[in-house]
């Protein structure tokens, strides 16, 4: 197999806590300061950030996607929702961190029930929105104390080998793949300006600057983006503000007419440009020190969504062609994959060697640009940590009886991909089978779900979770996140989730990942991703929208008690596993046709196996 390129497998520095708290405790004091909020963030509040901001790892040992530090000068906490509730506490030192579950304990919770009375609290204002500002500030008020904004973020003071700042090349997304031209996108969200009142916008979100002029990046593992900002006026010409100054001529010459490309260090001063008007500010992304520059040069700020991200959300023809494309190129690499792993003889897969076949599977394609996010292969009991990532010394053997969760994607130039199967090794015990069921009765209720339009996430992800409540169980994580174009594997507005409360529309792609978790034993997650699209009823009173299922591979039939299915649920299985069938037997090698055709039998003769 070729080698493998895009993922490491090294273990965190979570041992030295205790040494780099005190070090920052030490800087906290010269600064007068008693306390400091750390979260999982960059400039731009992006879920997968660059190195050099890594401060949360560096600190404390964490590498989830999303969690908050508070350290005061004699306690420290690390707060983290449902999906790191098992992580957290194996990277983190809790002699001198204590990890804190979101359910129970929010941020600011934490905050007033710990800070003492007079404290200052600091805070990096580029980490922060001004929603997230008012909260912390709230929470501190409760207190009796008070938040600082500080100019120079303390915990790059005490990082000795903090990485550099990214600026990878920039290249251009070809139109006809991007499926619109930048002019037609720049036209659409003036014409929200205008409605919204706006004499400009500020592009703070990377993605969306990646998709509004059509360029991708290098400056962010395994999501291809360009790490700056644009100023968008409603009449005139646009300013991107890139770290890289490494712009592809092909990129340059498709702007020329349109914008006008400046290096990162240029932003400052075109912020203290906007002496009037009304700049729409992104609630979700634009960090707090941004209103305040604005404020400060003499504009007014309006704090609303970046329309750009509504418009992303919705993806075009070319791009949806480009997704089916895609996902037919990643189940062919999937399907080898699976077969690989069941003729493995018992005993002798691991973890990491499972990740570095996988990726080498999706290499030979020809055609895989990066991962879309770090692997998450876990067995037995690491299949029971959400986020999972396998390192040298996590890492084990897949052994018999367990199950084996494989939860992993790719970035293709035509589209990304995310998926996850869960496996049984040799027999599956009759509770996996049950708790394997539920989760796919889940998985099935949103894949075949009819609604009307305007339905959100929320109003459906119960849909989801109904078999496994039906038996007392939960899982602790939205059951579907957006995913871009060749952008983001996590992408919003759109989810399924209790918080999901963007409506749907056609064209959103989503996941479908219900799942299920017995600490210390296994995990159970199925995923699929799907696009949401018109459905026509006879007899309908108003406009109906269904999922189309893109991801192509078979469900494990080992794990399935068709007692607990009905009719419905059976035939919609083995309809999709026909069409998984149809769609790839062609492309593979006679072993994994022959394998395909074995496990994609209808259920009734599949169970028989």
């Amino acid at each position: 197999m070729s080698r493998r390129r895009f993922q490491t497998f090294d273990d965190p520095s979570h041992r030295e806590g205790g040494a780099r708290l005190g070090a920052l405790r030490d800087a906290l004091r010269g600064a007068g300061l008693d306390g400091f909020v750390v979260p999982r963030a960059d400039e731009h509040q992006s879920e997968y950030v660059p190195a050099n901001a890594e401060r949360l790892a560096w600190l404390t040992g964490f590498t989830g996607s999303a969690g908050t530090a508070i350290v005061l000068l004699d306690a420290a906490a690390l707060v983290v929702d449902g999906r790191y509730t098992l992580q957290a506490p194996e990277q983190v030192d809790t002699a001198h961190i204590t990890p804190v579950a979101l359910a129970e304990t929010t941020v600011e919770a934490w905050i007033s029930g710990h800070l003492p009375a007079g404290a200052v609290l600091g805070y990096d204002p580029w980490l922060h929105t001004a929603e997230g500002v008012g909260r912390l500030e709230k929470a501190a008020a409760k207190a009796g104390a008070t938040i600082r904004a500080v100019e120079a973020n303390p915990v790059d003071a005490v990082w000795p080998d903090r990485p550099a700042a990214p600026a990878g090349p920039v290249v251009l997304h070809p139109e006809a793949l991007a499926g619109e031209p930048v002019a037609g996108k720049l036209a659409r969200i003036r014409t929200v300006l205008e409605t919204a009142a706006c004499d400009a916008l500020v592009v703070s979100d990377p993605h969306n600057l990646a998709w509004a002029f059509n360029l991708r990046g290098a400056d962010i593992a395994h999501t291809p983006l360009a790490l700056g900002y644009a100023i968008l006026p409603r009449e005139g010409r646009p300013a991107l503000f890139l770290t890289s100054q490494d712009i592809a001529p092909d990129l340059r010459d498709a702007l020329a007419g349109l914008a006008d490309i400046h290096p990162r260090a240029a932003f400052a001063a075109a912020l203290a440009g906007l002496t009037t008007g009304r700049i729409r500010l992104d609630t979700a992304t634009a960090a707090v020190a941004l209103k305040g520059r604005i404020e400060s040069a003499g504009a007014s700020v309006d704090l609303g969504p970046d329309p750009i991200a509504a418009m992303k959300a919705a993806k075009n023809a070319a791009e949806i062609d480009g997704a089916r494309a895609s996902h037919h190129r990643d189940g062919l690499a999937v399907a080898r994959f699976l077969a690989w792993v069941d003729g493995r003889p018992a005993g002798s897969l691991t973890e990491i060697a499972a990740v570095e076949a996988l990726e080498d599977f999706r290499d030979r394609g020809g055609e895989l640009r990066d991962v879309s996010f770090p692997t998450i292969s876990g067995s037995g009991p690491n299949g029971a940590i959400v986020h999972y990532r396998v390192t040298r010394g996590t890492d084990r053997t897949v052994r018999d009886g367990e199950l084996f969760l494989i939860d992993s994607g790719a970035q293709y130039a035509d589209g990304t991909t995310d998926i996850t199967r869960t496996l049984a090794v040799g027999t599956p015990s009759e509770e996996m089978r049950d708790r394997y069921t539920r989760v796919l009765k889940g998985h099935l209720a949103i894949a075949r779900a009819v609604f009307p339009q305007g339905t959100t996430g929320a109003q459906i992800d119960a849909f989801a979770r109904q078999p496994l409540w039906q038996a007392g169980l939960e899982f602790d994580h939205g059951t579907g996140h957006g995913v871009g174009a060749f952008l983001s594997v996590h992408e919003g507005p759109q989810r399924i989730a209790k918080t999901g409360h963007v409506a749907l529309v056609p064209g959103m792609i989503l996941s479908n990942e219900p799942g299920y978790y017995r600490a210390g034993a296994y995990g159970i997650r199925i995923e699929n991703l799907i696009l949401v699209e018109t459905r026509a009823i006879a007899g309908a009173e108003r406009p109906m929208l269904g999922f189309e299922t893109l991801t192509l591979a078979p469900y494990d039939p080992r794990l399935i008690d068709t007692g607990l299915l009905d009719a419905g649920e059976i035939a919609w299985i083995d309809a999709y596993h026909a069409r998984v069938r149809a769609a790839l037997s062609p492309g593979l090698e006679p072993a994994t046709r022959a394998w395909l055709d074995d496990v994609t039998r209808p259920l009734g003769a599949a169970n028989q196996r």
